[in-house]
């Protein structure tokens, strides 16, 4: 999921899918899809996987727990030729995080060898399914939802007709609740990409094109910033419900789920996406941006400050605008460490008060005597940001006023973010700001209000989830 310091938030997950026409290229396809996928990382460090298809349906598949460059070096991207390629980047929501549960999640097929799948969310109704699955004597060997999705539609694909193809997957599909961006692959034959009625996880569409112009290949990714680094022209987002057929010509075809009603999540554009990704016409760095200068206008608890400071990394864009805003100088006040992920082991207390400043630290020359604005993107658990207060006055800062570019978070998500609703700081203490403050022991502390974020979206609002900021789920 993130690479954000302090939050261990999970979110399942991101995924690329990539179809070449030329099998010429097929020495490049596994190294491009890498690449994306390490554009991706933010969206999962647990696990990481990339399978390759060639035209005659054979395939190969690497994946293992870990980060993409400590999974995949040349050695074994040599290994992986073809001219379709699908990849994934997971932390677990459903389903341990274990090797077993690693995707791409590959079945046999009898029409195509293999049918592989790549699964960004998290389904509501995975029991009512597995339960249907077993009456037709098929039994997961995994405890991942993602598996359940591969089987569901895997028993369905009984014919290499795109039209009949695409009816098996709104059939099976259909019976799906919940959150699931999907990339799969029919063999070496068709790329598929799919988007839930609701659209909570992003997925986008991109084109490969030589100097010319001359289209070379057709992407699917997670976001627009897997497609940035392969060079591939951004096309468009799918739709809600869609489910694009794209075959070894790279003609595609298009059919839709029913009962859209669009709510995407809108804690992707606060805090999951990368800041140079644009998701459903939202550039995220401009948007978090505007959400820092909104949070400088709300003087519901004013605080005269000396300087502003963005928590690493996912603070920063809203920090600079506030900043801009309130005409109080930016600085780089706290310093990352971007060697460390997410493995560090902490066996006793006082350990765990040290491990955040191995992964973050104060620098006494900027923050001491001053007054500090702290501007945060949310606060989940309330642990790192109630320790980076305690990092900045131990380095002499005189005062540290929290700000936060999104409302409380109260209830947990349902939708692929680990979010617990017993673990949240904000419903513990009842949304009491004050409750709030005195915990992270802070000399201010305000939130951003739903209204002001949803406008800035300048989309329609009623497209947006808000369910773990005031409880409205779309689907239980």
């Amino acid at each position: 999921m993130n690479l954000e310091i302090g939050k261990n938030l999970k979110e399942a997950c991101g995924i690329v899918g990539l179809m070449f026409k030329d099998s010429k290229l097929i020495k490049e396809t596994a190294y491009i899809a890498y690449l994306a996928l390490n554009a991706l990382q933010h969206r999962g460090q647990e696990s990481a996987g990339l399978i390759c298809f060639e035209k005659n349906n054979d395939a190969r598949l690497i994946k293992d727990m870990g980060l993409v460059g400590q999974i995949f070096d040349d050695t074994r991207l040599n290994m992986l030729n073809g001219h379709l390629a699908l990849g994934h980047v997971r932390y677990s929501t459903t389903g341990a995080s274990e090797i077993c549960n690693a995707q791409p999640i590959t079945l046999s097929n009898y029409h195509f060898k293999s049918l592989a799948l790549a699964h960004n969310g998290n389904l509501v109704n995975t029991d009512k399914l597995s339960e249907e699955l077993k009456n037709e004597n098929i039994n997961c060997t995994t405890t991942s939802d993602s598996e359940v999705l591969a089987h569901l539609i895997n028993c369905k694909i009984n014919s290499i007709n795109k039209s009949e193809i695409l009816a098996a997957l709104k059939t099976s599909l259909s019976k799906a609740k919940g959150a699931f961006s999907l990339s799969i692959c029919l063999g070496g034959q068709y790329l598929i990409g799919v988007k839930d009625p609701q659209a909570f996880r992003p997925l986008c569409l991109g084109a490969l094109e030589n100097e010319k112009g001359e289209l070379l290949g057709l992407v699917l990714a997670s976001e627009t910033c897997g497609l940035d680094i392969m060079n591939a022209r951004f096309i468009r987002e799918l739709e809600p419900g869609e489910i694009i057929l794209i075959d070894q010509d790279l003609n595609m075809e298009s059919t839709f789920l029913p009962n859209i009603k669009q709510k995407s999540c809108l804690f992707e554009l606060i805090y999951f996406a990368r800041p140079d990704s644009k998701i459903n016409d939202v550039q995220i760095h401009s948007f978090r941006e505007s959400l820092g200068k909104a949070l400088a206008k709300t003087k519901n608890i004013p605080a005269r400050a000396d300087i502003v400071i963005g928590v690493p990394d996912s603070g920063i864009p809203a920090a600079i605008g506030y900043a801009a805003e309130s005409g109080i100088l930016y600085a780089n006040g706290l310093i990352k460490n971007r060697y460390i992920g997410r493995t560090f082991i902490q066996p006793t207390q006082s350990i765990r008060q040290l491990g955040i400043k191995l992964k973050l630290n104060a620098l006494p020359s900027v923050v001491a005597d001053k007054s500090i604005i702290l501007v945060d993107d949310s606060i989940v658990r309330g642990n790192t940001p109630k320790q980076l207060i305690k990092l900045l006055k131990q380095a002499g800062a005189k005062e540290v006023h929290m700000r936060i570019s999104s409302p409380p978070i109260l209830w947990g998500c349902h939708y692929g973010i680990a979010m617990k609703d017993h673990e949240l700081l904000a419903r513990r203490l009842n949304s009491d700001i004050e409750l709030i403050r005195q915990d992270l022991e802070a000399d201010s502390l305000e939130y951003l209000d739903l209204d002001i974020i949803l406008q800035l979206t300048k989309q329609d609002t009623e497209k947006f989830c808000t369910a773990c900021f005031n409880g409205n789920y779309p689907i239980l």
